[in-house]
């Protein structure tokens, strides 16, 4: 089964960087790919607590031609199985044929169902655009080892190690985890995004402003052929 996206969730960041550290052991272990996750909180009741934040601050994360035809969004969870496999496959696929032949403009925007994959995208975003991809395919290639380390302290200190393989220092690494305005925004940013493009599991896809669940490379392909006739 799909997972399934909780409208979110003010409580993904708790009181920030105090929620990242000292929340309570063994609070909060990883989703399972077949857990349907029930809404926390919707945009509505978060309105107050979110009007200081811009989401317009958060950049998408792009590959290929820009001002190609065809756009294709992925909607994606660092903590989803179904996604680690869609990056190890399809995504290879779509990028020889489609992404590195500048057909089209790809754009990752990340999901959270939890805290880690919040965390994980904080570290993926503090290396910056230019590596933001490549920490994304480390994460999720180490997707079994970080994701069940144990305690959150692990968790963390294994998407540590993930990002030191970037180049990215300790105390940069620290700055990027305790930014909690960062991470509320992030939260805000996904939950428009996704009930924009009415995402409701992961992997998903907004191909040209239509939104598909996930699919092999050739559905993708037609999909996408069809799109830049």
């Amino acid at each position: 089964m799909k997972r399934i996206i909780p409208l979110v969730v003010a409580a993904l960041v708790g009181v920030g960087a105090y929620f990242v550290f000292v929340a309570p052991s063994g609070q909060d272990t990883p989703v399972a790919a077949s857990t349907v996750v029930e809404p926390v909180a919707t945009a509505a009741d978060n309105a107050d607590e979110n009007a200081d934040l811009d989401t317009s601050l958060i950049p998408d994360m792009s590959l290929g031609n820009a001002d190609a035809p065809v756009t294709v969004i992925e909607y994606a969870s660092y903590t989803c199985p179904h996604c680690a496999n869609f990056h190890s496959g399809v995504f290879k696929d779509l990028k020889r044929d489609y992404i590195d032949t500048d057909k089209i403009n790809f754009v990752y925007r990340e999901v959270y169902f939890d805290r880690y994959g919040l965390w994980a995208s904080m570290i993926a975003r503090c290396a910056g655009p230019d590596k933001f991809f490549g920490l994304t395919d480390l994460i999720y290639s180490g997707q079994s080892t970080w994701s069940r380390a144990g305690e959150p302290s692990a968790i963390i200190g294994e998407l540590r190690k993930i990002g030191r393989l970037a180049g990215l220092s300790d105390e940069t690494l620290q700055a990027c985890l305790e930014d909690d305005t960062k991470a509320r925004t992030l939260v805000a940013w996904y939950q428009e995004n996704a009930e924009e493009d009415g995402v409701r599991s992961t992997p998903s896809f907004v191909i040209n402003g239509t939104t598909y669940n996930n699919m092999s490379f050739e559905e993708m392909s037609k999909l996408i052929d069809e799109a830049a006739e």
